[in-house]
């Protein structure tokens, strides 16, 4: 009781002096706790890749064309190259074919060379025109093809042809279709396997197969009474990579 005294005392001796008292218990001071957000662990997902394709009947034929002359000077070569390509385009707008699905691919005059005794020397110039030619009459393309080597005589060209299908759109979406079930089959049979459920989309990736179809046509192979053709199929190929989560 007498220390207790003595401490108020001290206390107001402190106060009369105009000094703050010192506690008379220390407090003991803690560190502050931060807490974390819960971070959710990446979700578990498969990669499979999809094939799909599409094919129909085409309905359109792309022809290449064209002449080639060559003559002592590049005046008349030019000259025999205009009067064959003109004969050209008067027999394909005769067959049938529109001025619109005719257009210039290439155009080309060069110098014509020889070798004489180790020295090239100059013996004429070749002109030279391409025409890509759209057939949209399908059953009308062997007889376009003839009437094209025909009326360019020596000078005519047939490069290839190509079948098509005028709406090309149609094709690659029934092929983009496929190409997505498989790949989501292949990812939802995974998911089964390893005691999951599949999950939603994460990414998609598309590549083009692309859709090459030219066939060589040689000119030696023509018949009076037109070119036999066999179109055949047109197929349309799409691949995508689709990662899917697993849940």
């Amino acid at each position: 009781m007498h220390a207790v005294r003595s401490l108020s005392t001290v206390a107001v001796a402190l106060a009369a002096l105009g000094l703050p008292a010192a506690p008379a218990v220390a407090a003991h001071a803690r560190p502050a706790t931060t807490v974390a957000p819960a971070v959710a662990p990446a979700p578990a997902t498969v990669t499979v890749t999809g094939a799909g394709s599409a094919s129909a009947a085409p309905d359109l034929a792309v022809l290449s064309a064209g002449v080639e002359v060559t003559e002592k000077t590049a005046d008349k070569a030019l000259a025999a190259q205009n009067s064959a390509a003109e004969a050209l385009l008067a027999a394909v707008r005769k067959a049938g074919v529109a001025d619109k699905d005719v257009t210039t691919e290439g155009l080309s005059l060069s110098a014509v060379h020889q070798d004489e005794d180790g020295t090239a020397k100059l013996t004429g110039y070749q002109a030279s025109q391409v025409f890509s030619i759209k057939v949209r009459a399908i059953d009308r393309t062997g007889a376009v093809i003839q009437a094209v080597v025909d009326a360019a005589g020596d000078a005519g060209r047939v490069h290839s042809v190509a079948f098509d299908v005028a709406d090309a759109g149609a094709l690659r979406a029934e092929a983009r279709d496929r190409a997505y079930q498989d790949a989501r089959d292949k990812a939802a049979q995974y998911a089964k396997l390893s005691g999951r459920r599949l999950g939603r989309l994460v990414s998609l990736d598309e590549s083009d197969g692309g859709r090459p179809r030219p066939v060589p046509m040689p000119v030696a192979a023509f018949a009076k009474e037109g070119v036999p053709l066999a179109p055949g199929q047109v197929q349309d190929e799409v691949s995508v990579t689709a990662v899917f989560e697993l849940r």
